[in-house]
């Protein structure tokens, strides 16, 4: 990557992200809030090893510094024509040159798995092309907002390679199996309608308005606890056989936080007005 991990953060012991230090993402951070806008507009957002490696220390700051983070990509106009990408895929040029040894590293895998594990939620900001493993990218995401002009699909097979990036588990447990295989084992391309139609984007929006109504939804999860937020979303996340211990537990740390009493009676108090 452009900056190392050190190189990468403020002047401020280390508690924001230096938005120049990035070479394929356009940062904004806020108190309560990162947004990570892909930015390889020549290739359409395709994921290269410089963008991973730029991911993967956002990870870093916000493993260290929970916030809710904004993924989105190239927005696109409709007053225009102007197509969007969230991201395109992996970059094939790149791609193209890696080997066996490459694909047991889990490149791409083992970022979205890290994206998919922080603390607090992923928002994902869809227009315009998500595919491969943009698409991927788009499933470890918490919430997916997307737009009409959206086209989200996994064409590896076309290419003689397979979705080994989270797809083959991480699709059919948000859409279904049918589904599922028609993305992976027929290359089915879906437009935004039908994203919203098999539940794989919560929300449509215009494409002037997209990032608005992320932000909107951000605003909404920083509104909550942020330490009832992290608990909920891993014992979400938990194996089935981890429950209910695992939510007794988080529940009891709850219980004595500060937090809880606070928010419980000021709920009272509103109740006595």
């Amino acid at each position: 990557m452009a900056a190392g991990t050190q190189q990468a953060f403020s002047a401020d012991g280390g508690h924001t992200l230096d938005p120049d230090a990035f070479a394929t993402l356009l940062l904004t951070e806020a108190g309560d809030r990162v947004a990570v806008q892909l930015n390889r507009p020549a290739v359409r957002n395709a994921i290269d090893a410089q963008m991973v490696g730029e991911l993967h220390t956002v990870c870093s700051h916000l493993e260290a510094h929970p916030k809710v983070l904004i993924l989105s990509g190239i927005p696109g106009d409709e007053a225009t024509g102007t197509k969007g990408a969230f991201a395109s895929g992996a970059d094939i040029a790149e791609l193209r040159e890696r080997r066996r040894d490459d694909a047991l590293a889990g490149i791409n895998s083992g970022l979205f798995g890290r994206i998919a594990r922080l603390p607090m939620p992923v928002i994902a900001a869809l227009d315009g092309y998500a595919l491969g493993g943009g698409a991927e990218l788009a499933y470890a995401a918490d919430f997916r907002i997307g737009t009409r002009a959206l086209r989200m699909g996994q064409p590896e097979t076309s290419l003689g390679i397979m979705a080994a990036a989270g797809a083959t588990w991480r699709l059919k447990e948000l859409v279904g199996e049918p589904v599922a295989k028609q993305m992976l084992l027929a290359g089915r391309i879906l437009t935004g309608e039908g994203a919203l139609a098999v539940g794989l984007v919560t929300e449509l929006v215009e494409q002037a308005g997209l990032m608005d109504a992320a932000h909107a939804l951000a605003d909404r999860i920083c509104m909550q606890d942020p330490r009832a937020v992290q608990a909920t979303k891993r014992v979400f996340h938990a194996p089935r056989e981890a429950h209910p211990e695992l939510d007794n537990q988080e529940q009891a740390e709850l219980f004595e936080s500060p937090a809880k009493f606070a928010r419980m009676q000021a709920f009272l108090d509103k109740g006595k007005k």
